[in-house]
């Protein structure tokens, strides 16, 4: 048998033993289960809405639930159901871009400082303590002052706040795997630095990166709420959960549902997330593995 069939005999089992405990995990399967309640939420107003969100109809405004309208109207008179529904595909394609440039501009950095040490690594971790002394609402304000306020302005402020998150745990994680005795090994056999930080850092760490995603994940959701609900992220007519609890606030004694459903939408986002990232961790920590 060649090694090719070797290697491929050997992952199916494994993937088909990660599952089973997955399946097992409680945390995992429920945030899974909200996670993908979201995701499909954003993918069906993509299709299918009951009503047009950017569609005002002031004479059914603030109407209760019905037949017509499954949560209500809002103030405007869209549709609450459609708002949600469109607000997460706001969200979720703000997180995505914010996570991923934090991932992918941390997660180098963090390399580069884990594998050069000396004057490299300080000056990387010193240009993340600056930026992370720059919260996502301080970055938007000065970026709204620029460019104006606006989905770039949140995905930009989000990002950036998200780099020295991703470097700090990459260069923490990265430097333990630098101390480990098979990347001696690795050295001694002629590898440089990139080819080892390439072959066995990266892969060694991407279960941490994972698990940090997701709970930057969150984050990056409550950042977009907040920044929008400060009017300096998604502005009118998008529809954004962090834009109807703005709308809601003058409501909250005549109608309270209004901020009650997108609130709801946020905290259940958020839950999903960190139960998943929970969930990731116990089932990618080998150690705890084994006890499962």
């Amino acid at each position: 048998m060649s090694s090719a069939a070797v290697v491929q005999t050997g992952a199916a089992p494994a993937s088909n033993a990660f599952w089973r405990r997955a399946l097992r995990h409680r945390s995992f399967t429920v945030g899974a289960l909200l996670c993908l309640l979201v995701l499909g939420a954003a993918l069906l107003s993509l299709l299918w809405t009951p009503w047009s969100a950017y569609e005002i109809d002031v004479a059914s405004k603030l109407r209760p639930p019905s037949a017509a309208h499954w949560l209500g109207t809002d103030v405007l008179g869209r549709d609450i159901v459609s708002l949600l529904l469109v607000g997460a595909r706001a969200t979720i394609l703000v997180g995505i871009i914010a996570v991923g440039i934090g991932l992918t501009c941390g997660v180098c950095l963090g390399l580069v400082a884990a594998a050069q040490r000396g004057w490299t690594e300080e000056l990387i971790m010193r240009f993340s303590d600056f930026t992370f002394a720059f919260p996502a609402v301080l970055s938007a304000i000065m970026l709204a002052a620029v460019i104006g306020p606006g989905m770039v302005t949140s995905i930009t402020a989000i990002g950036i706040f998200q780099i020295p998150v991703f470097v700090r745990v990459t260069r923490g994680s990265a430097g333990a795997v630098w101390a480990r005795e098979f990347i001696l090994a690795a050295r001694a056999a002629g590898k440089g630095r990139f080819r080892i930080t390439i072959e066995h850092v990266l892969p060694n760490i991407l279960s941490i990166l994972i698990v940090q995603a997701t709970i930057q994940f969150a984050l990056a959701i409550l950042a977009e709420a907040a920044l929008s609900y400060l009017g300096l992220g998604t502005q009118p007519p998008q529809p954004s959960w962090g834009r109807m609890l703005n709308d809601a606030q003058t409501l909250l004694f005549q109608s309270p549902s209004l901020a009650v459903y997108p609130g709801a939408a946020i905290a259940l986002a958020v839950l999903g997330l960190n139960l998943l990232g929970d969930g990731l961790r116990d089932l990618l920590d080998p150690r705890l593995a084994r006890q499962r």
